[in-house]
């Protein structure tokens, strides 16, 4: 094509795109094309937004807030939105028990499209469907694709989330029958996706993408089937984003109330099957995010779905009128911010609690996640303000695995704590016991997630962690006595779990294994040194479905990407999978 827009190729706030031999020069500014929009502008457009199942081992419990924040902003346009939300469900039957789900199973592909039709006939046919999910995410998008157009193959149809930014133009090689994908935020590029679906509907598509009504994000038509690439950006304020549409949870095809589901579910806890850990409980509670993008660099994770290093926080008053909405509409006892950098700014927890006590919300319980070298004078900040639950990212207690995952920085800084654990001397960084110990004199919770097995990490290195663990069992009962059901419990609150690490696309850990993934996967790469959306970058795409699983190479072996001999990581992993980790520190 040769209508590029008109804005330099040195600019920042646009970006070059190519797909096949087309190359574009788009904005990354959506939010300019939407200024002149009026509060009607998407009047008669039907939208639905499809959230995608996620790990079949766990019970869903945190809803999909980004569908529903567009939702809701789509709405304040005058548009019709829904959403079907795949991955709320665990079904118990004969069928789960067979495959060993204590906590159910997904929907076959079968009661989807029962759902989706259902939902048409509900809601009639529908201009833009939208779906939402991350790059584990593929296999369930590829088929509810052919679903969707099935049903409806003259919509519009769009992806965007994790899977979308991280693959990019290439995922339209994998599903051919989708129409655009959203890179990055969506808040902004949202309204200008509604405005081309909306023109699309007008004119139809022959006519609406030769229209001057048409948006500049479209590339042109390959393979017979209309394409859009759009690039979200961070709108300029968190503050003007409206909150969650979730009475669009309150009652799915069926008329059943599924944000209810998810409210009953706790957060984190034992009884989330998840890689949390607690001494409490919760009855009732929801999340919402706080903060988006992060200011570090960690190796093995990929951050351009939720704007990359470009942090920004909603304020204060922001969150806390919200929690005060959320605990008197649906009587909840606990609120989760599940992002991951809560306490970045020391001049907002400083704050906190004053402005909580302020709203009246500084009595209700709450946890969110942060680096442990932000649990310093902060934890107690938070704690003031109702904090009872930290989650950090510890990944590893090791020197030499802290700084090949770009983590040693700020972690190893006040240097080390020798401990003794087992008979043996362990070196744990200082901040981490502190951040430990300043939780627990705060009244915190502090639970720690893992990674096993990255790139160099040996045996002994591994060990450093699992002491580390250990080290916490015999720390956080301290002063209970010993063998009570309070000991007990304090001890089982102790994370043991460990994810296996795992090369996602665009890491840093990527480019570290490279030639490892070709040798396994037979993966190649183009001029730029991107993957190659071929069959075999397809089939190991399909295959990061649960981070806490064993990869197989093209032959059926198992990929160890770490430094340990495959007897001793395959041995560590059942030691983990069966909560025997201190076996891990008699192995040889």
């Amino acid at each position: 094509m040769s209508d590029e827009i008109s804005l330099p190729k040195t600019d920042r706030w646009s970006k070059v795109i190519k797909m096949g031999d087309t190359t574009k020069v788009v904005p990354l500014d959506p939010s300019i094309f939407v200024k002149e929009f009026s509060r009607n502008e998407l009047h008669g457009l039907n939208v639905t937004f499809i959230n995608m199942p996620l790990r079949e081992s766990a019970r869903p419990n945190v809803p999909p807030e980004g569908p529903a924040i567009l939702a809701a902003i789509l709405r304040g346009y005058g548009a019709k939105p829904h959403i079907i939300d795949l991955n709320g469900y665990r079904i118990e039957d004969e069928e789960s028990k067979r495959r060993n789900l204590p906590c159910g199973r997904h929907m076959t592909l079968e009661e989807a499209e029962e759902m989706f039709v259902q939902h048409l006939q509900n809601h009639g046919d529908q201009d833009l469907i939208a779906f939402s999910g991350k790059i584990t995410t593929l296999r369930w998008q590829e088929n509810m694709a052919k679903i969707v157009k099935k049903h409806q193959p003259d919509c519009f149809l769009v992806t965007g989330g994790g899977l979308a930014t991280e693959i990019n133009t290439g995922l339209f090689n994998w599903i051919p029958e989708l129409n655009a994908i959203g890179r990055s935020e969506g808040d902004d590029v949202i309204l200008v996706i509604a405005k081309d679906a909306i023109t699309i509907k007008k004119y139809g598509w022959h006519q609406g993408v030769k229209s001057s009504e048409i948006s500049k994000y479209y590339m042109g038509d390959y393979s017979s089937t209309h394409r859009f690439v759009y690039e979200g950006n961070r709108p300029k304020n968190l503050d003007l984003i409206a909150y969650p549409a979730w009475d669009l949870l309150e009652s799915d095809p069926y008329g059943h109330n599924l944000l209810e589901d998810y409210i009953k579910v706790p957060v984190w806890g034992l009884a989330a099957n998840n890689s949390s850990a607690t001494p409490f409980t919760m009855k009732r509670s929801l999340t919402t995010v706080s903060s988006r993008g992060c200011p570090y660099s960690c190796a093995f994770c990929y951050r351009g779905a939720q704007g990359e290093k470009n942090y920004g926080m909603r304020s204060l008053e922001h969150i806390a009128q919200q929690i005060l909405g959320y605990v008197n509409k649906y009587d909840l006892d606990f609120i989760g911010f599940p992002d991951d950098n809560f306490a970045v700014s020391r001049k907002r927890i400083e704050r906190i609690s004053k402005v909580f006590k302020e709203y009246g919300v500084d009595q209700i319980r709450w946890g969110t996640h942060t680096r442990m070298d932000e649990a310093d004078e902060r934890a107690f900040h938070m704690a003031k303000a109702g904090c009872v639950y930290i989650g950090f990212g510890a990944e590893s207690a090791d020197q030499h695995t802290l700084t090949n995952m770009q983590k040693g920085g700020f972690i190893l800084k006040n240097g080390f704590t020798p401990t003794k654990i087992n008979g043996n001397t362990y070196d744990f960084p200082t901040t981490m016991v502190n951040a430990i110990k300043n939780c627990k004199s705060a009244g915190i919770h502090p639970n720690c997630t893992w990674i096993m097995a990255y790139p160099g990490e040996e045996l002994q290195h591994l060990k450093t962690s699992v002491a580390f663990t250990l080290w916490q069992k015999d720390f956080w009962p301290q002063g209970l006595p010993p063998g009570s059901d309070e000991y007990k419990l304090n001890q089982l609150a102790v994370n043991q779990s460990m994810f296996t690490a795992t090369a996602y696309p665009g890491t840093t850990m990527w480019r570290v294994v490279k030639d490892q993934l070709k040798e396994h996967f037979d993966i190649s790469y183009n001029e730029r040194g991107e993957p190659i959306c071929d069959d075999n970058f397809h089939n190991y795409v399909l295959e990061l479905d649960d981070a806490t699983k064993v990869l197989n190479n093209k032959n059926g072996d198992p990929v160890n990407f770490g430094a340990m001999s495959m007897d001793q990581f395959l041995q560590a992993r059942e030691y983990i999978d069966n909560r025997q980790i201190e076996k891990i520190l008699e192995m040889s």
